[in-house]
């Protein structure tokens, strides 16, 4: 991506440290963070997250945070973690070379799976900065343009929680929109379609916008939808006034295919630059922190947006820490003003302090502590990994299908 490194040598002089701090120890948790409500979507049904908090330690008792947002990488994060023990925590481009393959592909590894255990270290050491410099991430990367950060609300259908009764029908799901209008005065609605039956789903819209007024509302499809699928849909949607569409299909060209059938943007969490030139769609890009490699990576792809017209939003799911990450960096750039999107409503447990976070008039409010400004809470963490050990990875409602093995594009 050519992505524009701040170097070693730069952050090192910035701080004026005679001895830099080195790194001691990296050590990986896996957790799973619960939702109140096992929620539905095209894949299938997920009860809970399954995350890796990342936690770098320095020789002098330092330590940073960060999140491998794709499941369990415990192992990946602590057996490439060896490779940086003695290294300066400030020498950011020695820690890739020394975790990151230089070349495109092999059939003996998983390049991809490594970059993303790169980019939970890489968090944790921009967490370490900042507690050094005395300086949030935002102000790292230049000043934050705000301090209260845009986000939508979510909605879905969901089975039953252990005490929560989910959301059946479409009336019941456009209740809980209601009240989450009621008390958090959510301004913008986002939630999924593709999952169950489409004159249901149709009869949710038109509930959820009886409900909400004149507020925007998007759906995601999470690309279950062919082509021939998604021109005969879009115009009853849009009857209800849809005012976003993301992944409405699965590819670029499928983006294309049905292009002239609404102006409204498409979205994606697969990021290509060339080809969204070449086709005009999509456009906009949402995506985690951990997805491009690294903290970095994501910056570079925030400016190339911005130099390419393409808008781009952080996608949730993540724990407190890895949220966090993403709130800093939203903090950071104006071309982030787009809401991006979040479940914390959803959350029943976290692994930071006060988490999870709670939306109010469709903002989270930056924290205001060095570095990522969060610490974790080691009884909490502790919880979710226990939770994790019984669940297993990425559960989904019990007796329902998987995640994994129920996608279906209808």
């Amino acid at each position: 991506m050519g992505v524009d490194k701040l170097t070693s040598v730069a952050l090192i002089a910035s701080i004026g440290q005679t001895h830099p701090m080195q790194i001691a120890e990296v050590r990986a948790t896996t957790v799973n963070i619960p939702f109140v409500a096992p929620y539905r979507f095209s894949y299938g049904s997920m009860a809970s997250v399954t995350k890796t908090i990342v936690e770098v330690v320095t020789d002098e008792g330092v330590v940073g945070l960060g999140e491998v947002a794709d499941g369990d990488r415990s192992h990946d994060v602590v057996t490439l973690g060896q490779r940086l023990i003695g290294l300066d925590v400030l020498d950011l481009d020695e820690a890739e070379t020394r975790i990151v393959p230089g070349y495109v592909y092999s059939p003996w590894s998983n390049k991809r799976a490594v970059e993303r255990a790169f980019g939970g270290i890489e968090t944790a050491l921009w967490d370490i900065r900042g507690q050094l410099e005395g300086k949030s991430i935002a102000e790292l990367l230049g000043g934050p343009v705000r301090t209260e950060i845009a986000l939508t609300e979510y909605f879905s259908y969901r089975y039953p929680g252990p005490q929560h009764p989910g959301e059946s029908t479409p009336l019941e799901v456009a209740r809980s929109c209601a009240r989450y209008l009621e008390e958090f005065d959510s301004p913008i609605f986002e939630g999924k379609v593709g999952t169950v039956a489409i004159e249901d789903e149709l009869a949710m819209v038109r509930e959820i916008r009886a409900v909400i007024g004149d507020r925007p509302l998007r759906l995601d499809v999470n690309g279950a939808w062919y082509p021939a699928t998604a021109r005969a849909l879009i115009p009853r949607f849009e009857e209800y006034g849809i005012d976003a569409w993301e992944d409405p299909c699965e590819t670029y060209e499928e983006f294309a295919e049905i292009r002239d059938v609404t102006d409204r943007p498409f979205s994606t969490h697969i990021i290509d630059f060339p080809r969204a030139a070449q086709l005009g769609v999509p456009n906009v890009f949402v995506t985690n922190m951990n997805d491009l490699g690294g903290l970095r990576n994501v910056v570079e792809c925030i400016r190339r947006c911005e130099r390419t017209g393409i808008g781009f939003r952080f996608h949730s799911g993540e724990t407190g820490v890895g949220s966090t990450a993403y709130l800093q960096l939203s903090a950071a750039f104006s071309w982030v003003s787009d809401p991006s999107q979040t479940l914390f409503r959803w959350y029943a447990d976290d692994v930071i302090e006060g988490g999870p976070y709670v939306p109010r008039n469709g903002f989270v409010s930056l924290p205001t502590g060095p570095g990522l400004g969060v610490k974790l809470d080691p009884v909490a963490l502790q919880r979710c990994h226990q939770r994790f050990l019984v669940e297993g990875a990425f559960p989904p409602a019990v007796g329902r299908e998987s995640y994994a093995d129920s996608f279906r594009r209808v």
